[in-house]
C-alpha cells in the first residue's frame, strides 16, 4: 500500500514537472525530442543486453527533469535558450558521447563539450551573483567583480570534475581521462647521472608494454600519456568557455543591452506573484488534463459495453 501510494506521489511530481516544461513550448519541444530518441536507445540498449547504456539512458532522463526540478524548487526562471542548452548538453554527452562513442569516433568532441560546459557554468556562476548583486540592499558588486566571480565558478566546476574523473580511472580503470599518443617528451627520471637533468626523448617509433603475466602490448608511433595532456586540454578549453562568457556577462551588465545574448542565458527569480500564476496555470493544465483522461475512460468503457 505505501509503495503504491509512493509511486503514485512519484509519477504526480514527474507530470507536475512536465507541465511546468510545456509553459515554454520551443523548449518543450526538443525536451520531447531528445526524450523520445534516449527511449529508443534505452529500447535498443535493453533488447541487446547493454545494461551499462540502459543506466546511462536513466540517468540521461532524470537530467533532463533537473531544470524543471531547480524551477520548482529555487523559484527561479531559467530562459528557454540555456535551458535548450542544458537538454542538448546531455544528449550530446550521455547519449552520443558515451553510448554512440563519439568521444572515440568524432576528433573533438570532448574538447567542445567541455568548452560548452566552461561557458554554461560561467553563465550559471554569474547568474547567481547577479541575482544577490540586484535584489540586496547591502550588495553592490562591480561588474568586473561579477565576471571574476563566474570566471573562477566556472573553473572550480570544471576542475572538480577532472578530480572526479582521475578518481574514477583510479579506482574503475574506466579511462574517462582519454589516452594520448605522445612521440616525444623530456623526462629527469632517464637521467643515469641522477642530477635532474632533463633528457630528451624525440622521434619515439613504438612503445612495448610487458606485464608480469607475459602480455605484451605495442604502442605504435609513440608512447601512451594516460591522463594528463587529457586534463589539460580539458581545463584550458574550460577556460576559454568561462572567459568568452565573463566578457559577455561584464559587458551586459555595464550597459544592459537588449541586443546581448546574455539575457538568454541567465537566470532570474521568480516573484511571488509570478510563481502563484505559475503554479495556477499548472493546476489548470493538469485538471484539463484529469478530464480528458476520465473522459477517455469512459468512451473506452462504453465501447466495451457496446
Amino acid at each position: 500500500m505505501k509503495n503504491s501510494r509512493f509511486v503514485h506521489r512519484g509519477r504526480n511530481f514527474i507530470r507536475h514537472l512536465k507541465d511546468r516544461m510545456r509553459l515554454s513550448r520551443r523548449s518543450f519541444i526538443l525536451y520531447s525530442i531528445l526524450r523520445a530518441l534516449v527511449i529508443l536507445v534505452l529500447v535498443r540498449s535493453v533488447l541487446a543486453r547493454e545494461y551499462e547504456n540502459v543506466a546511462l539512458c536513466i540517468l540521461s532522463l532524470v537530467l533532463f527533469l533537473m531544470p524543471a526540478l531547480a524551477e520548482q524548487q529555487l523559484k527561479i526562471e531559467i530562459p528557454p535558450l540555456f535551458e535548450a542548452l542544458i537538454y542538448l548538453f546531455i544528449f550530446a554527452a550521455e547519449i552520443l558521447g558515451e553510448i554512440n562513442h563519439y568521444y572515440v569516433l568524432i576528433p573533438g568532441w570532448d574538447t567542445m563539450l567541455h568548452t560548452i560546459n566552461g561557458f554554461l557554468c560561467a553563465a550559471i556562476g554569474f547568474s547567481m551573483v547577479d541575482l544577490l548583486n540586484r535584489h540586496s540592499t547591502r550588495f553592490n558588486l562591480s561588474p568586473f567583480f561579477l565576471a571574476m566571480v563566474a570566471f573562477c565558478f566556472s573553473m572550480t566546476i570544471g576542475a572538480l570534475w577532472e578530480f572526479f574523473e582521475f578518481g574514477m580511472d583510479q579506482l574503475f580503470f574506466l579511462d574517462m581521462q582519454k589516452d594520448f599518443i605522445v612521440k616525444s617528451f623530456g623526462s629527469v627520471t632517464l637521467d643515469p647521472e641522477g642530477l635532474g637533468k632533463p633528457i630528451k626523448v624525440s622521434s619515439i617509433t613504438q612503445t612495448v608494454i610487458s606485464t608480469a603475466s607475459g602480455k605484451t602490448y605495442t604502442i605504435k608511433n609513440g608512447y601512451l600519456d594516460i591522463g594528463i595532456i587529457d586534463t589539460m586540454k580539458d581545463l584550458f578549453v574550460n577556460f576559454i568557455g568561462a572567459v568568452v562568457f565573463s566578457v559577455i556577462g561584464y559587458f551586459y551588465v555595464t550597459k544592459r543591452s537588449k541586443k546581448s545574448i546574455a539575457p538568454g542565458l541567465l537566470i532570474r527569480r521568480e516573484s511571488p506573484e509570478e510563481a502563484e500564476h505559475i503554479e495556477n496555470e499548472i493546476r489548470e493544465r493538469e485538471r484539463h488534463a484529469s478530464e480528458d483522461r476520465q473522459n477517455l475512460l469512459k468512451r473506452i468503457e462504453k465501447r466495451r459495453r457496446d
